[in-house]
């Protein structure tokens, strides 16, 4: 275990971020009422997902990590989470197939149920009442009663939380993952897209080679790599008391985890070093994530890294690099070269979504060339630093909605409120994932060319 730590020590640091509960004892006899409920992950999970980050970590896989930007209770069906999943099962097929690259699975699903906010307060006209912080806090809809934090919202999430596992379980085990079924993920909406032509095309060659394998005597019904998959949860830690309620001692080597998510990560609003946040996450065993936005800095990071990650054991720590697509190039090649400098085993992802949000009509919005650019500046900056561009992570749903400008469909800031369906930021739809998912493709075939190519040269 980490040193002086507890999984209440964060309680002794400041806590930015955390919303004011008026009933101070109706939220601890909450968190006790969690802290008797089941774990919603186990630690053999996220231990095989810390694995398969260090296969990330070494050049061997890439991350796809994607879902919603704050899950709802009002969305909750399986309707939703079979439409996000088949989604993100395309765009995996995509990355996999396009550059031959295994691809583990993190969806922000089963636990994305918090949000940072700005500000502590919203205002709309003369009305001032608190921000929405995510359906575990407080409700969207705006009005005094609504925005008042309830601790009983926690118990509704992990509720909803182990009802979406179970079907994503059911969903990458029992048969729906099976690649036999690739034709059968295309979504209505998407198949008379331009994407949907490119993913048909893709499919179309993909049971041929399953054909193929069948003729051989590899038939994918007795070959588990083939009918299943493994999918994996992530969530940012933003409420604490939920997460402290939540760490468990694993029975076999007796270390913490957070059994709330298979990996949990830390938002770029609370990475100070002292606080609450770093301390809580330094002490689980659980694959970790970091947001690096535009404000971190080379010395920072590598406390951070020190802090979060002092036995340097790939796979535990993956940064997640969130700057904007004109800032990229600023901001990543010095963080790179200092993580290189003291030989640091770290994940780099991308994630295109946050330094990209503005405003139009009255709606936030990402427009997608701005989130394509970002990918694109990414792999530029490794490309020149000799690095592995290791994962993507986005905020994405498997519904037709109209959230974010651009992509092979155009959608216009006019188009925006005809489907603007979020609770708090601008998703990808899925055509726009699969476009993206198609982009990332191509970078990692071309990485990959150039290093086989450089290989030959120096032999």
């Amino acid at each position: 275990m980490a040193q002086n730590w507890s999984k209440s020590s964060w309680r002794s640091k400041p806590a930015l971020q955390m919303p004011n509960y008026p009933d101070a004892a109706f939220l601890k006899a909450t968190e006790e009422r969690l802290a008797s409920f089941p774990p919603l992950v186990f630690a053999g999970e996220a231990r095989a997902l810390k694995d398969e980050l260090a296969r990330v970590c070494r050049g061997e896989a890439f991350l796809m990590q994607g879902g919603d930007c704050a899950e709802s209770f009002a969305e909750h069906g399986a309707d939703n989470i079979r439409d996000f999943f088949r989604v993100f099962l395309q765009m995996a097929v995509v990355l996999t197939f396009g550059a031959s690259k295994p691809v583990v699975k993190v969806g922000r699903i089963a636990g994305q149920f918090a949000k940072p906010r700005s500000s502590d307060m919203e205002s709309q006209g003369d009305v001032e009442l608190p921000s929405y912080r995510g359906d575990v806090v407080n409700g969207i809809e705006f009005n005094s009663e609504a925005r008042i934090p309830d601790p009983e919202r926690q118990i509704m999430a992990y509720r909803q939380s182990a009802a979406t596992l179970n079907l994503l379980r059911a969903f990458a085990q029992g048969g729906y993952a099976n690649l036999n079924h690739v034709h059968e993920w295309m979504l209505g909406f998407v198949e008379n897209s331009p994407q949907g032509e490119r993913y048909q095309e893709l499919a179309d060659r993909i049971s041929e080679t399953l054909g193929f394998m069948k003729a051989i005597g590899i038939d994918g019904e007795r070959n588990s790599s083939l009918r299943e998959t493994d999918f994996y949860t992530s969530h940012e830690a933003l409420l604490l008391g939920y997460e402290e309620a939540l760490t468990r001692e694993d029975s076999i080597t007796g270390e913490p985890y957070a059994t709330s998510g298979h990996m949990i990560w830390i938002g770029d609003r609370t990475r100070q070093p002292d606080h609450a946040h770093v301390e809580y996450c330094r002490g689980v065993k659980n694959p970790i994530g970091l947001k690096c936005g535009p404000s971190t800095t080379e010395d920072g990071l590598l406390e951070l890294i020190d802090i979060l990650s002092p036995e340097n054991e790939a796979g535990r720590l993956t940064l997640i690099a969130r700057f904007g697509h004109d800032k990229v190039g600023e901001h990543l090649p010095k963080l790179i070269r200092a993580v290189q400098r003291e030989g640091k085993n770290v994940v780099w992802s991308c994630d295109p979504m946050h330094g990209n949000t503005v405003s139009a009509g009255g709606y936030k919005t990402r427009p997608f060339d701005r989130v394509m650019g970002e990918v694109s500046a990414f792999f530029d900056v490794h490309d020149a630093e000799g690095t592995y561009p290791g994962g993507v992570h986005v905020e994405m749903t498997g519904k037709d909605v109209t959230e974010c400008t651009g992509g092979a469909r155009a959608i216009s800031d006019d188009d925006l409120a005809s489907r603007y369906h979020t609770h708090c930021d601008p998703r990808l739809n899925a055509d726009q994932s699969i476009e993206l998912a198609f982009l990332v493709a191509e970078r990692l075939k071309a990485n990959k060319s150039a290093t086989a190519s450089n290989s030959e040269k120096a032999a």
